[in-house]
C-alpha cells in the first residue's frame, strides 16, 4: 500500500520542531520511529499534510540520572536502548519488562518511548485497509457518527494497547509536554482519556518530550498476555506495585491495560490488599472486586467475558509475583 500524498519535514532541534507544530499542528503528524504511524498512514487512517520527523532531535534522546535517584528519560529514546539501560533495569525492572514486551526486536530497534506512550487506539473495524472499510458504515474514526463496537455509544471504544504506560502509572511517572514557549508537566495517570478518538490530553501543537520517574524502592511487576509472545498487541496486561516484603503491603497499585480505551486503575482491589496484606484469602477477595472496576467492556479483540476473566487472572498472578519477591 502506497503512502498518501504528504510533505516530509525533518527537524534537527526541539526548537524547530515546536515552531513547526505551532505553525502547522492541525495539519501535522509527528513521526519518531514510525512503526505505527507509517503503517496507519498506508491504511489511510490519517492523512496528514505534513509528516514531521523528529528522529534527529538529540535533546529528547538522553537518560538523565536525577539527584533524588530518579530518572528523566527523553521520549525520543529507542525502546531497544532503554531495555538495555542498566539504571532502568536496576531501579525499575517492571518498566524494563514492559519495554521488552513491546512487539518484536525489529520494532523495538526503531520504536521510541514517546511513540508507545502516544500509541493510537485500535479497532478491528478501522485498522484495516481502506478498501475493507468501504464495506462498513463510517464510524467516529472515519468521519462518521457511530461506534461499531457499541452502536448506542456517543464515544469511540477503540482499545489502548500501549504496554509501557502501565508500569509508568504505578511508578508515578510525570510527562513533560512542550509547545513553543511553554511547558507543562502531566502525571501519566492523567494523560489518558476514556475516548478512543481523543484518547490523550496532548494538544496538536504539543510534543511529549520527557518522562520523569521518581525513585522507587517498592516491588513492581509487569505481566502481559498476548496471542503470540514477542509479536502481538496485548489481549490484557497489568502492572503492579507494593511496598513492604512478603505478605505485608502498606501501599499497593494495580493498573490494567489493553482492555478499554484507557488504562484502568484498580482502586478497590489495591485498597483491600493494602489493608489485609498479600495473603491467599485477600488475593481471592481482590479478584472478586476487579469486575466492578472494569466498567463497560466490549467484545473488541476478545469477548467481554474473556476480558473480565483475563483481568482477574492477571491480578492474581501479579499479586502472587509481588509476594514472592
Amino acid at each position: 500500500m502506497l503512502l498518501p500524498d504528504h510533505q516530509y519535514v525533518r527537524v534537527d532541534s526541539l526548537k524547530d520542531c515546536l515552531k513547526s507544530l505551532r505553525e502547522n499542528g492541525e495539519r501535522t503528524h509527528v513521526v519518531a520511529g514510525g512503526t505505527d504511524v507509517i503503517f496507519n498512514m498506508r491504511l489511510r487512517l490519517f492523512q496528514p499534510d505534513i509528516a514531521l520527523s523528529i528522529r534527529r532531535i538529540a535533546e529528547i534522546k538522553q537518560v538523565e540520572e536525577l539527584a533524588d535517584g530518579g530518572l528523566r528519560i527523553g521520549a525520543g529514546c529507542r525502546l531497544v536502548d532503554l531495555a538495555e539501560n542498566a539504571l532502568i533495569n536496576e531501579r525499575y525492572p517492571a518498566f524494563a519488562d514492559s519495554i521488552r514486551a513491546v512487539a518484536s526486536s525489529h520494532i523495538r530497534n526503531i520504536a521510541t518511548l514517546g511513540g508507545n506512550i502516544c500509541l493510537k487506539t485500535r479497532c478491528w473495524y478501522t485498522n484495516n485497509s481502506e478498501q475493507w472499510r468501504q464495506g462498513v458504515k463510517e464510524c467516529f474514526k472515519t468521519d462518521g457518527d457511530l461506534c461499531h463496537v457499541i452502536k448506542s455509544s456517543s464515544l469511540c471504544h477503540a482499545i489502548n494497547n500501549a504496554d509501557t504506560p502501565l508500569p509508568l502509572i504505578v511508578l508515578g511517572a510525570v510527562l513533560t509536554l512542550q509547545r513553543e514557549g511553554e511547558s507543562r508537566d502531566v502525571p501519566i495517570a492523567d494523560f489518558y482519556q476514556k475516548d478512543g478518538m481523543d484518547h490523550t490530553v496532548l494538544k496538536a501543537d504539543e510534543l511529549v518530550t520527557h518522562v520523569t520517574l521518581p525513585p522507587c524502592a517498592d516491588r513492581t511487576v509487569f505481566l502481559k498476555i498476548a496471542a503470540r509472545k514477542g509479536m502481538d498487541f496485548s489481549q490484557a496486561a497489568i502492572a503492579a506495585r507494593a511496598s513492604g516484603t512478603g505478605t505485608k503491603a502498606g501501599e499497593v497499585s494495580l493498573v490494567l491495560g489493553s482492555i478499554s480505551m484507557a488504562p484502568i486503575v484498580l482502586h478497590e482491589p489495591a485498597r483491600l490488599i493494602a489493608e489485609q496484606g498479600i495473603t491467599d484469602a485477600a488475593i481471592e477477595q481482590a479478584e472478586e472486586k476487579v469486575r466492578a472496576e472494569l466498567g463497560e467492556l466490549t467484545s473488541l479483540y476478545a469477548r467481554a467475558g474473556y476480558k473480565a476473566h483475563l483481568a482477574k487472572v492477571l491480578v492474581r498472578r501479579a499479586l502472587k509475583a509481588l509476594r514472592e519477591m
